[in-house]
């Protein structure tokens, strides 16, 4: 069954593949009842000229009948039905679920903001003859960005700034 499937979304390929010119013109026409996803997307790999990865356990079926529609949007649409989106880097194209590849950007942009926030490691000692150090501390650190430190010894009366 999985075979006559792949068959009928080739045969679609090939008669109704339009213009071959550039990405964006490039039109496809399909006509499948209950074709896997995957295939599909395949397919459409073909006409759009870029590779694609899969993550493990994507198993959508899709019944479709499209005539000289645009590659890009036939895609985002069947990843759109399945509940899957897609992460492209140069011209590889990576299919997964909305809800991991939300989670993987939320991730990074957590990796980011720490990275951000994290004092780069320089570090500044500053013995006060004239001040409290515990005093100017608290006053030094409203005027620095968030990333940098401020403490104190109390001792020697120094200042010790990390950024």
């Amino acid at each position: 069954m999985a075979s006559r499937t792949l068959g009928l979304v080739l045969a679609a390929f090939v008669l109704g593949s339009g213009a071959r010119g550039e990405e964006r013109e490039a039109r496809v026409s399909l006509d499948l009842k209950d074709a896997p996803v995957a295939d599909i997307v395949s397919v459409l790999a073909q006409v759009g000229g870029f590779q694609v990865v899969f993550d493990p356990g994507i198993a959508c079926r899709l019944t479709m009948k499209i005539n000289e529609a645009r590659w890009r949007s036939v895609l985002d649409t069947a990843l759109s039905a399945c509940g899957l989106g897609r992460e492209e880097e140069d011209d590889i194209l990576r299919i997964a679920t909305v809800a991991r590849l939300r989670q993987e950007a939320e991730a990074r942009r957590k990796l980011d903001e720490e990275r951000r926030m994290a004092p780069v490691g320089r570090v500044e000692w500053f013995r006060l003859s004239y001040a409290r150090a515990q005093e100017m501390a608290a006053l030094l650190q409203r005027t620095l960005p968030p990333t940098a430190r401020v403490t104190y010894d109390p001792r020697t009366n120094t200042l010790v700034l990390v950024y």
